[in-house]
């Protein structure tokens, strides 16, 4: 399986776009229009997650404004709410609708066969993003996202370099359980820490929500004390502000007490960082409309396209931070 990585100046110039969309358009909606010459829409459903994180919230912007009227589609769209079978159950309806494409940001990784056999079967071409699946590559066109195990790496060796041999007692705010970015973060990071004092004491869920991280990090507060703990490792950055909230609440001083290192780089992430109530974040890039809207054109077309495409993502330490939070699109 070939990878494409987009790095550099592709990855720019993939975020222009995606800037110049989100200035000039509403976003997607099942709404007919003129595609633009009055070519006939490409109807697509989008078979989202939910609206879990600040993450996810920039995620579906960019894919609305990527599947617009004005650039050629007609767009039904489906928030699952993080519920698996709801979102298996949208996916049924976008193909007894007979729409011309399925893009899906799958909720777990398992239990998708029979629903992407159907698509198949229907000759409706599915593109994943963000997520992946676990089902035969041959039941989905193409995937776009980002490598959630070298995120999960770079948070690990910020980790070991920062702490060394230094006995380190770590808790971890785990994502949605099943999920391919809890999984693979997860263990890009156990590999990265491997051999170090780094010790996991605990970890635990919060399903990549503020309040899923706050009430996490409440249970491990009590449990094992502000003394008890000097590191969170957590698989984004609303579940470290959820944190942050309840470290403070527990009379302790994020980023000094306990430190914290995350992914995402959501602005209210980078917010904290450059407050120096989280000290490392690793970014994970939420802008893949147009990409993926890219893809859908090309596949539809009868071109040939990557099997995986790859968004490299960056990292930051409080200073970096500052620098470019004001030009932040997400």
């Amino acid at each position: 399986m070939r990878k494409n990585i987009l790095a550099g100046g592709a990855l720019l110039a993939a975020l222009a776009l995606v800037a110049t969309g989100c200035a000039s358009s509403g976003g997607g909606s099942s709404e007919g229009g003129d595609g633009g010459g009055g070519d006939e829409l490409i109807t697509v459903g989008f078979a989202q997650t939910g609206s879990e994180s600040g993450w996810r919230s920039a995620n579906t912007e960019s894919m609305k404004t990527a599947f617009s009227t004005e650039n050629g589609f007609e767009l039904t769209f489906n928030a699952a709410d993080n519920d698996t079978a709801a979102q298996i159950a949208a996916v049924r309806d976008f193909i007894n609708q007979g729409v011309d494409a399925i893009v899906i940001a799958p909720i777990v990784e398992d239990g998708w066969d029979d629903v992407l056999q159907e698509a198949a079967d229907a000759e409706i071409p599915v593109i994943l993003e963000d997520r992946t699946v676990s089902s035969s590559d041959d039941l989905f066109a193409s995937w776009v996202g980002l490598d959630f195990k070298k995120e999960g790496v770079m948070a690990g060796e910020w980790a070991a370099e920062t702490f060394g041999d230094t006995p380190t007692k770590m808790v971890v705010l785990e994502g949605t359980t099943g999920s391919a970015p809890a999984n693979d973060r997860a263990e890009g990071f156990d590999e990265a820490i491997d051999g170090t004092a780094i010790e996991k004491i605990d970890s635990q869920t919060g399903d990549f929500t503020r309040d899923g991280g706050k009430t996490v990090m409440e249970g491990f507060l009590q449990k094992y004390g502000a003394d008890g703990i000097d590191l969170v490792y957590a698989h984004n950055d609303d579940m470290a502000l959820g944190a942050i909230e309840a470290i403070e609440a527990a009379g302790a001083v994020p980023g000094v007490d306990i430190q914290i290192v995350s992914i995402d780089a959501v602005k209210d992430g980078m917010q904290a960082l450059v407050d120096g109530k989280i000290n490392f974040i690793v970014e994970c890039n939420p802008l893949l409309g147009e990409l993926a809207a890219g893809l859908v054109k090309d596949v539809l077309a009868g071109d040939e396209v990557e099997k995986k495409v790859y968004v490299s993502d960056q990292t930051f330490t409080q200073e970096q931070a500052a620098e470019v939070l004001d030009d932040r699109l997400y």
